[in-house]
C-alpha cells in the first residue's frame, strides 16, 4: 500500500466543530493580525482565503455580522456580498487566469456548512482537468501555492 502525507489535514480534523469562537468574526475584527487570510474589508461585508481550499485561490465573501441566515442579511450586506463576490471573480481572473468558478453557499450544517453559524459564500476558481486522482484515491490535494503567497497576490491585486 502507498501512502500519501498531507500534514496539513491534520488542523482540520483537530479544529473541526470544535474551538471558541468564531472564525469569521475573530477575521472581521482584525484579530488574528499575520495569519488573517483577509484579503479585502468592506464596509458591511469582507474577503478572505479559504483556510482549507478546493483550489488555489479559494476565497469566501462573508458578511461582518454574525448572522446563519441568509433571510437575515438587510440591503446594504446584500448588496455588498454581491459586489465583493464580482470583484473577487475579477480578480481571481486577473491573478490566476481560471478558466471557470463554482460560487455558492452552503446553508446549515446539513448542506455542508462547516462553519454554519455565519453564513459565508464560496468563491472558487476552476481550470480544466483540475479533478485528478489525488482526492479521489488519496484524500488529498495538491495547491501549488502557499495561503499567505496567495493572499499577497489577491491583496496587491484587489482594486
Amino acid at each position: 500500500m502507498e501512502h500519501l502525507w498531507a500534514p496539513w489535514r491534520l488542523a482540520y480534523v483537530q479544529e473541526a466543530g470544535g474551538g471558541d469562537g468564531c472564525v469569521f468574526c475573530a477575521e472581521a475584527a482584525g484579530d488574528l493580525g499575520d495569519q488573517s487570510l483577509v484579503v479585502h474589508r468592506g464596509e458591511s461585508a469582507f474577503v478572505l482565503l479559504n483556510r482549507f481550499p478546493y483550489s488555489s485561490g479559494h476565497l469566501m465573501v462573508a458578511p461582518v455580522r454574525h448572522t446563519p441566515d441568509l433571510g437575515d442579511l438587510g440591503h446594504t450586506e446584500s448588496s455588498e456580498v454581491h459586489l465583493l463576490t464580482v470583484q473577487a471573480i475579477r480578480t481571481l481572473k486577473a491573478v490566476y487566469g481560471p478558466e471557470g468558478f463554482n460560487v455558492g453557499w452552503n446553508l446549515g450544517s446539513v448542506a455542508g456548512g462547516s462553519i454554519s453559524g455565519h453564513l459565508h459564500e464560496h468563491v472558487v476558481p476552476r481550470w480544466a482537468g483540475d479533478t485528478n486522482f489525488m482526492p479521489v484515491l488519496a484524500d488529498v490535494k495538491v495547491l501549488p501555492e502557499h495561503l499567505e503567497a496567495s493572499r499577497e497576490r489577491l491583496r496587491e491585486a484587489w482594486s
